[in-house]
């Protein structure tokens, strides 16, 4: 697809950027004045938390190109397309802006107030570059732990920061999930739950996933805890959604230990504790227990070590945490299971 403009303005809105960049140019210097640099290309615009429309047009009048789009703390919003010399697609992403950018306690870095923007891939290119305020989007509110939160480090990912590649624009992923937390802690922590709850709008969905870190949490501590979440979500008019938490990569020959699976040092499965809730609440759960096992187990011992960490790769070996791959796998697992329960977001799936 061709673009014959070199600008791209979405009808109706307040625009907070637009900056064309000449088709006959493509050196550095034809950057707009907010990016730099040429691969990765970065871009910054000072804008305040909430919600955009990023519109940019995607390749080179002079070159073939390959361009990826991530935000923020490496959240991966666009996976790389190919380009010819000469083509341009025009492609919006929704993008949800945050202070800090990571983590919303801070680890591991806050980043810098406003919107970052890094465009990769083997050759990215740009022809035009949009920042607008994104009209009342659908927002999918992430709770967690470190293994699904905006990981500010490399090579720790979490799935919450490759869900949104997943997602047209329309809507978007707001990340509140963070490192460390338990269920309990999600709910008491001021920067966790207590900031993310009025921000919640009718119909938005919340995402609810803990396990890892209620490690000496008891049954009915766990139940409550959740239970006041999905209270929470409804008192706002969202709409709760519970997922099992991922396994560990813990083999006892080729099957996954009971550890592995979240049967925790109280001897509560917390698995099974979120799948009951789901049912006696009428609440939809997505078994990312279940399909992370049938994954890893499937793989194997040798194999699975491609969706954790390890000291060969990373530099770092953990079998609780993901690589890129894996995050981005169990991200896949999680949007099959938004078709497989029909949410609202499947309308905004890729």
């Amino acid at each position: 697809m061709s673009l014959k403009r070199n600008a791209i303005v979405l009808a109706g809105m307040a625009v907070v950027a637009v900056v064309p960049v000449p088709s006959a140019v493509a050196a550095p210097s034809a950057l707009p004045p907010q990016c730099s640099g040429t691969a990765p290309i970065k871009c910054h615009f000072a804008v305040s938390p909430g919600n955009y429309d990023v519109t940019v047009g995607l390749g080179s009048s002079a070159k073939a190109a390959n361009t990826s789009m991530s935000v923020e703390a490496r959240r991966q919003v666009l996976n790389a397309v190919s380009t010819s010399a000469g083509q341009v697609v025009p492609t919006t992403v929704t993008v949800n802006v945050r202070n800090p950018e990571g983590q919303p306690t801070g680890q591991g870095g806050t980043g810098t107030p406003g919107l970052d923007i890094t465009f990769g891939g083997s050759a990215p290119a740009i022809t035009s570059l949009t920042v607008t305020a994104a009209a009342s989007p659908l927002v999918a509110y992430v709770a967690g732990d470190s293994t699904v939160c905006d990981q500010m480090l490399a090579p720790w990912t979490g799935w919450g920061q490759e869900l949104p590649s997943s997602i047209r624009n329309g809507a978007v992923v707001a990340n509140y999930s963070d490192s460390g937390e338990s269920s309990g802690s999600f709910l008491s922590n001021s920067a966790l739950f207590p900031r993310m709850k009025p921000l919640i709008k009718s119909k938005d969905l919340v995402f609810i996933q803990f396990g890892h870190n209620d490690k000496q949490t008891t049954a009915t501590a766990f139940r409550d805890n959740l239970t006041k979440m999905i209270n929470g979500v409804r008192d706002r008019g969202g709409v709760p959604v519970l997922v099992t938490p991922p396994v560990r990569r813990q083999f006892s020959g080729s099957k996954l230990t009971p550890t592995a699976l979240h049967v925790n040092g109280k001897g509560v499965d917390l698995p099974a504790v979120m799948r009951a809730l789901g049912s006696s609440a009428n609440v939809p759960v997505i078994d990312l227990t279940a399909k992370s096992k049938a994954l890893v187990e499937s793989l194997g011992p040798s194999a699975s070590q491609r969706l954790y960490l390890t000291q060969a790769t990373d530099g770092v070996k953990d079998n609780t945490h993901f690589s890129v791959y894996g995050a981005t796998q169990m991200a896949n697992l999680v949007v099959q299971g938004i078709r497989e329960k029909n949410l609202s977001l499947v309308a905004y799936l890729r």
